[in-house]
Order: structure tokens, then C-alpha cells, then sequence
């Protein structure tokens, strides 16, 4: 790239905003369009905070390759800025002789049930794995920090400011549209979580896959409770399905967590229950994928809904490898939504999907461990993008007085564009 204009960034999550850390410190020219007014605020301020290993992960596949490169370089990052970081440890426990035989996990720190427990007293299992470089961090204190990297390299965060139609200009030039102007980029990263179907497909990409938001909901131990867990335990997973069961995690701030379930929501960014939107209901009921995706997994559908409406059927799943579990050591916890990509066929996608089509490239899948391997996936995209650093950021260039909107920064180093079309209904931009 030899072009003046910035390199647009969309979606001030961990993702996006390692990307633009990534291109920033690369000497490019970089501004983020976030259209919250907070960056963080849906994937990465809503989930577990688990720093995986990559045991999971079939290997040579990208979240297996990411997974262990971004963990790598997560731990330096949080050890040289002073962030939160505790190398819990993560036993992956097997409950029956079943899961035991047919996982096929490795006899290195294979644990039978007396070395169980030895390491954690209060569970359950006829083996388990140990995974000593799971770790848990804070990755919306990551999130911030990775924009306190963009703008001391002279880039710029743009908070409430939503990304509403994108148009591409061939292979060298696209135009972002916001409420306050039209920004002229040489190229743009979609990293829109929940919304990066809808942003992808009015960049030109292909319809598929289709984002299917899932609400993860939790309970929270009650303090006189904590103290009764040291590591994260986690089932043994069911391979059919890309969630990872109900698990336990101690989190930074003392919290442990259960959970997540994972059932469909019935709005884009519905952390309830109640959350409900037309627009949803409608997309959920036209989507040939999502019905192939019940038809396939409704039994697997139906468990997580009993879990979701009934407390105690929650704690029955974790009572299989944590007996001591009772109702009154729980209460209410957080709820976080994930941005589930799903192919035509109903397929729930596994691994990380990156698409390009010319000047824009779309991340349509990047669910856990995204956030592990954030500046893994950062240097993968900056590298595919063909870029050639610019001599230095150029000042900010401020909006009009009459067209600033109200709480929002100065505009980005970007020239507006000639002429401005009608905009289609805003598809968004999320974290």
C-alpha cells in the first residue's frame, strides 16, 4: 500500500483493536470505528476471561496454531504492562469411563482419581487432564491497554461512532460511512463480533456463514464457597458440538464463575431472557441454516434451554464432577452472548474464518479462543494486508463544527470522500 489514506479498523473489541494496535505499531496509519461508547463492550467484556492452552484444538487447524502463538505472546504482553494474570491451571475432567476412553487424551499429566484428588479435593472424576498453562486475565484491561497502544503510536479509537455502509472502490480504496462523514481508507478490517455478518455482506462478501448470537448464562459461587476450588475445571467436551460444557473458573477478581450453557438468543445483543427483537425472530425464522442447525443438535438444544430455565437442572451438570455443589452456594452470575458463525448446511463453524474481498477484509469467525489469540490473528490479518508503512501519523483532521456529533473524539486521519450516497439501514459495528 502506497496510498496516504488510514487503514480502517471496525469494532473496538480485543480482536479489532489488536489488529489496530498490530498496523499502528507498524508504523500505518490506523483509526477504529467502535459504536459503543466504550470499547469492550459486548464479547470481550462479557466472557470468562480463560487464557487456553490449545488442548482442544485439532492440530495444524488455526485455533490450534493461534491459540498457542497468541497465549505465548498474551503472557509477555500482561507480564510487561502490570495486567492481571494467574496461572490457575485448568483440570479437564472425565466423568465416566466412557468420556475417558473415547477423548483419547494423551497419558502425559493424565491424573487417575487419587491424583485428583490431591490437586482439588472437592471433584469428581475417573481421570482428568491437567493443563498447568491455562491461565485467567482480564481482556477488557487488555482491551484498553491495546487502545492506549494505537493512540500513543498516533492512531486513533472513535467510540460511539457506528460504521453504517461500506463501499468498496476495486482492489486499492474503501469508503466507511458513519453518521458524522464518510472516511476514505486505502483498506478495512471488519472485526464486528456480533454484527460481522451484516457489515461483511454490505462490503460485498458472501452471505455465508450467518452470525447466530448464543447467550451464555452463569452462576457465581457465594464467598463462603470460593475458596473450596484452586483450578478452572472443565468437563470432558462433546465433539459434536463447539462449546465447551459447563465449567468452573476462578477469575481475577476472586469471582468463580459456572458456566457458560448455551442457548440461542432472540436479539443480536441479548444478554437476557427478555431480550426479544423482530428483527432477530425474523432472521431466526427465514435462516435455512439455523433450521438445519436445530434439526441437528435439538436434542443438545433442548439440555442447554432446561439448564437455562432451571436452576437446579444447571447445577445437576456441574454436579457431576463437583457432588458438594448446592443450590445455596450459588447465586445469580453475568451473561455474555457469542457470536456463533453457522454454514448453509447448519454446521456450527469451528475454526477461526477470515474472508477478503478486495480492499476489505471480514473476520466471520473468531469465536473462543479469539481473545487468547488476538495478536496471533492481529499478525496473521496485517500480514495478508500488503502494506507499506506511511513516514508518520498525520495530525488528527477535525469534523466540521455542524456535523461533529456530540461526545464523539476528533475525527481520524482520514480524507472524506467525494459524495455521499443514500445508506442503507445500519448494520453496526461491535465488540
Amino acid at each position: 500500500m502506497t496510498s496516504g489514506d488510514p487503514v480502517g479498523v471496525v469494532g473496538g473489541g480485543i480482536m479489532g483493536l489488536a489488529v489496530a494496535r498490530q498496523l499502528a505499531r507498524s508504523g500505518i496509519d490506523v483509526v477504529v470505528f467502535e459504536k459503543e461508547q466504550v470499547i469492550g463492550r459486548h464479547q470481550t467484556g462479557h466472557n470468562s476471561g480463560v487464557v487456553h492452552a490449545g488442548i482442544y484444538y485439532r492440530p495444524g487447524s488455526a485455533k490450534a496454531t493461534m491459540c498457542r502463538r497468541g497465549g505465548t505472546l498474551l503472557r509477555a504482553y500482561c507480564r510487561d504492562r502490570g495486567l492481571p494474570w494467574d496461572d490457575r491451571g485448568k483440570l479437564v475432567v472425565a466423568r465416566d469411563a466412557t468420556e475417558a476412553l473415547a477423548n483419547g487424551v494423551p497419558g502425559v499429566r493424565w491424573l487417575e482419581p487419587a491424583a485428583i484428588a490431591e490437586l482439588e479435593p472437592g471433584v469428581t472424576g475417573r481421570a482428568a487432564l491437567l493443563s498447568p498453562a491455562t491461565a485467567v486475565a482480564d481482556f477488557a484491561a487488555i482491551a484498553r491497554s491495546f487502545a492506549a497502544d494505537v493512540t500513543a503510536a498516533g492512531g486513533q479509537v472513535l467510540t460511539g461512532t457506528r460504521v453504517s455502509a461500506v463501499r468498496r472502490h476495486g482492489d486499492a480504496r474503501v469508503d466507511a460511512v458513519t453518521a458524522g462523514q464518510t472516511y476514505r481508507l486505502a483498506r478495512l478490517v471488519i472485526c464486528a463480533g456480533l454484527q460481522a455478518d451484516l457489515l461483511a455482506r454490505a462490503a460485498g462478501d458472501e452471505a455465508a456463514p450467518e452470525i447466530v448470537p448464543f447467550r451464555g448464562e452463569y452462576l457465581r459461587l457465594r464467598p463462603h464457597a470460593r475458596g473450596r476450588v484452586r483450578h478452572l475445571i472443565y468437563p470432558v467436551p462433546d465433539p459434536a458440538y463447539p462449546f465447551l460444557g459447563v465449567h468452573v473458573t476462578p477469575r481475577v477478581d476472586g469471582e468463580v464463575d459456572l458456566g457458560p450453557n448455551a442457548v440461542i438468543a432472540l436479539a443480536r445483543e441479548g444478554y437476557r431472557r427478555r431480550d426479544v427483537t423482530r428483527a432477530q425472530l425474523s432472521v431466526l425464522a427465514r435462516s435455512a441454516a439455523v433450521h438445519r442447525l436445530a434439526r441437528r443438535n435439538w436434542r443438545a438444544g433442548l439440555r442447554e434451554l432446561r439448564g437455562s430455565v432451571s436452576r437446579r437442572a444447571f447445577l445437576a451438570e456441574v454436579r457431576t464432577y463437583l457432588p458438594w455443589l448446592e443450590p445455596g452456594d450459588v447465586m445469580a452470575g453475568p451473561a455474555g452472548v457469542r457470536a456463533q458463525a453457522v454454514d448453509p448446511d447448519g454446521s456450527l463453524v469451528d475454526d477461526f474464518r477470515i474472508h477478503r474481498i478486495g480492499a476489505v477484509t471480514a473476520v466471520r469467525n473468531a469465536p473462543s479462543p479469539a481473545a487468547t489469540a488476538s495478536l496471533a490473528i492481529a499478525e496473521h490479518i496485517v500480514g495478508g494486508l500488503a502494506l507499506t508503512p506511511g513516514t508518520g501519523p498525520r495530525p488528527a483532521r477535525a469534523l466540521a463544527p455542524s456535523a461533529r456529533p456530540a461526545g464523539r473524539r476528533s475525527a481520524p486521519p482520514a480524507r472524506p470522500a467525494p459524495g455521499r450516497s443514500r445508506r442503507p439501514r445500519a448494520p453496526g459495528s461491535g465488540s
